[in-house]
């Protein structure tokens, strides 16, 4: 498994960190991204593709990607972190995620679960839209829209560091969201600013039709692989990540 670090030798202490570290993190993820931007944005858009494809599927579709296209995003939470290390992000970087450990992948498949089921219960509340049905002909207003993203992303707060914690830790469902739910009581200010922020770059993305969300995809990965290092006092090293 290309870059995939060894579990920490002892528990992490979680920090707390100012509201404006949140924008350091986003800081880090440019810095990340700017290394080698084309190859992130090959591999996003090949998440965004798979995520498409199976939307296609009828019935089981929506609810497979729902369990897939999470993992595979998570490859650029590795791409991330090999860029970190002065490495170049690779196709096998999104693969690399499905060999982690079942607990590993059932708290990144829960944690985007609880997400989508949020997402999915304002859309039907809000619009009446089944955002398990890919033929559902009701379309969402923008303001509608802006309602279920938000709610989304509020819910994804507290879960940010579930996909680093799991992966890159080696961590089951309970550790995983332990440990960020933790770092979010810890930094709540700078969780929300996390969230602004990630808010106006899904604007940009929705404002261009989708055209910058293979851009947005690896900074939030960046983002987030940025607040996890922060938090957790881990450093990229050669080797293993190292506390």
């Amino acid at each position: 498994m290309p870059d995939a670090p060894d579990p920490p030798a002892r528990p992490r202490t979680i920090r707390s960190v100012p509201a404006g570290r949140a924008l350091e993190w986003y800081g880090e993820a440019l810095r990340l991204f700017n290394r080698h931007p084309l190859r992130f944005v090959g591999l996003a858009v090949v998440v965004i593709a798979a995520e498409l494809l199976l939307d296609f599927i009828p019935v089981a579709g929506r609810p497979l990607a729902n369990v897939v296209v999470p993992i595979l995003a998570c490859g650029l939470v590795y791409a991330s972190l090999a860029a970190d290390r002065g490495d170049r992000p690779r196709a096998a970087h999104l693969v690399a995620p499905f060999a982690a450990p079942v607990g590993a992948l059932a708290a990144v498949i829960l944690s985007s679960l609880a997400v989508f089921l949020v997402e999915w219960a304002i859309a039907w509340q809000a619009a009446g839209v089944n955002l398990l049905a890919h033929d559902s002909e009701t379309p969402m207003s923008p303001g509608d829209v802006v309602l279920v993203y938000t709610a989304g992303v509020a819910v994804s707060l507290p879960l940010t560091l579930v996909p680093m914690v799991a992966l890159l830790e080696g961590a089951g469902v309970r550790e995983s969201f332990a440990a960020s739910v933790a770092a979010f009581r810890g930094s709540v200010l700078a969780f929300l600013v996390f969230g602004a922020a990630a808010l106006m770059l899904l604007g940009f993305a929705l404002a261009t039709a989708g055209i910058l969300l293979p851009v947005v995809l690896p900074l939030w990965a960046a983002a987030s692989y940025a607040a996890w290092k922060d938090l957790t006092g881990a450093t990229a090293r050669g080797g293993a990540i190292t506390p």
